[in-house]
């Protein structure tokens, strides 16, 4: 979440890029001042009242040893006129200092100055183009006729057992699925990440550290028994892993990846355009985060940008880099960019990862900070990608890759998979 102090010391720039993230409740920055400056008011008020009881409390003392008692006892008939007031304003502190969270936990973070204004993906900025767009024949197939002809994915027996959104994977389908895991976790590796294997179930205090929480429960799969949420993505437990913790300077970066199913009820999600692979509720995918320095935070997010990008390089895959606009950004992101494929059989363009810069957003909320050169604690920059996820990735191999003999395995995937094609 914001900084108070941050949004009381900056509060028209706050509001301007609000703004830009089309954000619909701008009087909740006047509120968050406001209930700061009562909330200060009030801890100065309880701490000057601390201040005279504990005052007095030390002169009772002096006055009981020299023997005056009843100069003593005039001060203590004092103290429950100071424990009354100070009962008061603690209950009051609290009611305020409660206000004040639940107003400030419903602004999103604020969109880095190079984050273009816009309302819908329409007005996302195009970064860069990579590859040729592949010209296919005109028998060419959708995935999901590909998945059924060459029996890779069974859609129909997803809905069986659980329902909409949920495929089963077979046979050269489904080591499709584990060859893909394993080089991307592979290549993660390889740029120095380290890898976690995570729980699948978090509890309601990580959803809320890393922003999924309050602002995804209609998305986010609950448990009610045990008030435990399915995760949305890896991010969630991985960042986690350093909540309520203060890490050496030198032990920045911290860079992890795991791979795990993510689970997203995506409510509405019908059309054509979520036909197949390209909207499931159950899906996997490998996540990279990083925990960094704020002055070194928006290299890194190139950096990673650059490592997604040669995934889809080796992949051999037409690719397009967007910088996300305010209004398409996510409730967390200070700067987003999503990566997409080209599928040449559907003719459009496919989103298969964002990688996202959060600044002191997400470590704000989990408290977790880092101690400077000066020695002193400050709140550490966090970062996360998609790295990637499989569903898109995999209906774009298939279609691109379709041939009149079968479908042809990318080259680096071979070792992973042991056959060449899919026929």
């Amino acid at each position: 979440m914001l900084q108070v102090s941050y949004i009381r010391e900056n509060r028209d720039y706050v509001l301007e890029r609000l703004a830009v993230k089309n954000f619909k409740q701008p009087e909740l920055v006047d509120e968050v001042i406001r209930l700061d400056e009562q909330r200060r008011q009030t801890q100065n008020a309880l701490d000057n009242i601390s201040a005279q009881a504990n005052a007095a409390a030390k002169q009772i003392g002096e006055l009981m040893r020299t023997g005056k008692k009843e100069e003593a006892d005039t001060i203590k008939a004092n103290s429950n006129t100071w424990k009354e007031e100070t009962k008061k304003l603690s209950e009051q502190l609290s009611g305020i200092e409660a206000e004040l969270q639940q107003k400030i936990v419903v602004l999103p973070n604020l969109p880095h100055i190079s984050v273009p204004k816009g309302l819908t993906p329409e007005e996302n900025e195009v970064v860069l183009e990579h590859g040729a767009k592949p010209e296919l024949g005109a028998n060419a197939l959708p995935h999901w006729e590909l998945a059924a002809k060459y029996n890779l994915i069974d859609f129909e027996l997803g809905v069986k057992i659980t329902g909409a959104g949920f495929p089963v994977y077979k046979g050269k389908g489904a080591k499709l699925q584990r060859a893909l895991i394993a080089f991307f976790l592979d290549e993660a590796e390889k740029e120095g990440y380290d890898e976690r294997m995570l729980p699948l179930l978090v509890n309601e205090a990580s959803g809320f550290g890393t922003g999924q929480l309050p602002d995804k429960e209609g998305q986010m799969y609950y448990v009610g028994v045990d008030n435990l949420y399915l995760i949305p993505t890896a991010e969630v437990p991985i960042t986690n892993l350093y909540r309520d913790v203060i890490l050496k300077a030198d032990e920045l970066p911290v860079k992890n990846c795991g791979y795990t199913p993510c689970f997203r009820r995506e409510a509405g999600s019908y059309g054509a355009h979520v036909r197949g692979l390209n909207r499931l509720h159950q899906f996997d995918k490998v996540e990279i985060v990083q925990v960094v320095n704020p002055e070194t935070s928006y290299d890194v997010l190139e950096q990673m940008s650059l490592h997604v990008q040669s995934l889809l390089q080796k992949l051999d895959l037409p690719y397009r880099v967007l910088r996300l606009c305010g209004g398409d950004m996510g409730f967390t992101s200070a700067l987003t960019y999503d990566m997409e494929t080209y599928s040449a059989a559907q003719g459009r363009w496919l989103e298969v990862s964002s990688v996202s810069n959060f600044e002191t957003y997400q470590s704000n909320r989990l408290k977790l900070r880092f101690r400077n050169a000066e020695g002193k604690t400050q709140l550490a920059h966090t970062l996360n990608g998609s790295a990637l996820a499989l569903p898109r990735i995999v209906a774009t191999l298939l279609e691109n890759n379709q041939t009149e003999k079968g479908i042809k395995i990318p080259e680096v995937l071979v070792p992973y998979t042991k056959f060449e094609w899919i026929d």
